[in-house]
């Protein structure tokens, strides 16, 4: 048999972990008109080192522009909230993790949830383009935009599905969810480390600066991704990101474990 040229589809993944690092989870979202494959090397990374790993496709993502104008962000926030309820239901520690929107995501839930930690790369919070902020009367005259392309992409290439237009009513929604996202970052307890390419075309360093303002010392790290661009997790510096991040779990699963109370015996 020869080996099939054809690309993989976007589908959700799991991996119920093994060795010591099994009790560990980690859920992972991808990002806006993304799927996860883009996340897909840093979540078989995880596994590769035994962690527990979920990275839900969420709804109106891997299809087409228009299934995502039918979406709105709390369908999204949804599904990878069910996603790291049932990995922290089966697993020690449970830490959320994102790319892009995906990072916004992973923020909320962390504000809702007694997550373990946050790993975020290029989190979205806010926009480049000023007219969203008009977005929400935009939608009714303009379906649809080009997406944002960067100058000289070095991210490999997924097929994600049909978004070559991006609707507007799926940026506003996006909108929503920033916003909500940026309000409830003061709820966030849990650690929170984020990884930033210097030459990002997509989110602008007001979301850093955001991060930086409302979340203090829970902030505890910052890492320059220097020779990639938005979507880092499939770029040059993405063995940084995995073996960073994979420290960060390690350090904060086991600062978890010391923290938790041991039950008296008689």
């Amino acid at each position: 048999m020869t080996e099939s040229s054809t690309p993989p589809r976007p589908a959700a993944f799991s991996y119920p972990g093994h060795g010591p690092n099994a009790r560990t989870g980690i859920a992972i979202c991808h990002g806006f008109t993304g799927s996860p494959l883009s996340v897909m090397p840093w979540a078989e990374e995880l596994a590769a080192q035994g962690f527990s790993v979920s990275v839900p496709l969420l709804p109106g993502h891997g299809t087409d522009w228009r299934q995502l104008a039918r979406c709105n962000w709390r369908e999204w926030y949804n599904s990878f909230e069910a996603a790291y309820q049932e990995l922290n239901a089966r697993t020690d520690h449970c830490f959320v993790a994102g790319l892009s929107m995906g990072g916004a995501i992973a923020l909320l839930t962390a504000a809702r949830h007694p997550v373990a930690g946050v790993s975020v790369v290029n989190p979205g919070l806010s926009f480049y383009d000023r007219r969203v902020r008009v977005i929400g009367v935009l939608k009714y005259f303009q379906r649809t935009t080009s997406p944002i392309q960067e100058e000289q992409p070095t991210a490999a290439v997924t097929d994600d599905g049909d978004y070559s237009r991006t609707p507007l009513a799926a940026v506003h929604e996006l909108k929503k969810l920033f916003g909500t996202a940026a309000r409830r970052l003061h709820c966030i307890n849990a650690p929170v480390q984020v990884f930033k390419s210097r030459t990002d075309a997509v989110v602008p360093p007001t979301s850093l600066a955001t991060l930086r303002r409302r979340l203090g010392p829970r902030l505890v790290e910052v890492v320059d991704l220097h020779s990639s661009g938005h979507v880092a997790t499939l770029d040059v510096d993405a063995p940084e990101i995995f073996a960073s991040s994979i420290r960060f779990f390690l350090e904060h699963s086991r600062s978890a474990h010391t923290a938790q109370p041991t039950s008296e015996t008689s």
